[in-house]
């Protein structure tokens, strides 16, 4: 299986940048699909972005195109969100996420089968 474990969440003010990091564990890594997701409370969880297999193809909603980048780094077993000029609405719950059969980066939240634990990301207006 994957395994994925989520950091570098936090509280910031509106406007400014942050960057978070999920580190994933497991031999089918480099084959996977990668997504990041969103929940506040009371909403449904929202796609945020998604990233192919060979990072060669990303997705991204209206909501934060041209604000967040999705990267990965298959050498390291890693995936990377760098969030920018942030906004109190982007307030949420991060999730980590992997696709178990498809390298495809869908939008789906029921297309992905591994979730890390989650980070908080708070932005003060």
């Amino acid at each position: 299986q994957v395994q994925l474990v989520e950091s570098g969440g936090g509280l910031v003010q509106a406007g400014d940048s942050l960057r978070l990091s999920c580190a994933a564990s497991g031999r089918t890594f480099s084959s996977n699909a990668m997504g990041w997701f969103r929940q506040a409370p009371g909403r449904e969880r929202e796609f945020v972005a998604a990233i192919s297999w060979n990072g060669r193809d990303t997705n991204y909603p209206n909501s934060v195109k041209g604000r967040f980048t999705i990267n990965r780094d298959n050498a390291k077993n890693t995936v990377s969100l760098q969030m920018n000029s942030l906004k109190p609405e982007d307030t949420a719950v991060y999730y980590c996420a992997a696709r178990l059969r498809s390298g495809v980066p869908t939008s789906r939240t029921n297309d992905y089968d591994y979730w890390g634990q989650g980070t908080q990301v708070t932005v003060s207006s």
